[in-house]
């Protein structure tokens, strides 16, 4: 078998194409994690209020 030096990109990039839900998996991660920091922002600022 002889080495390419771009031969593990481009086997990388197909198999990528390949795997289907990846882009989806990983906008939902974001926003969950965005929409996570917006919920602890919005429930913990009440605790800051001084009475």
């Amino acid at each position: 078998m002889e080495h390419l030096p771009g031969s593990w990109l481009t086997e990388a990039a197909s198999a990528a194409q390949q795997q289907g839900a990846g882009n989806l998996l990983r906008i939902v991660l974001i926003v969950m994690v965005v929409g996570c920091g917006l919920a602890a922002w919005f429930l913990l600022r009440g605790y800051k209020r001084d009475d």
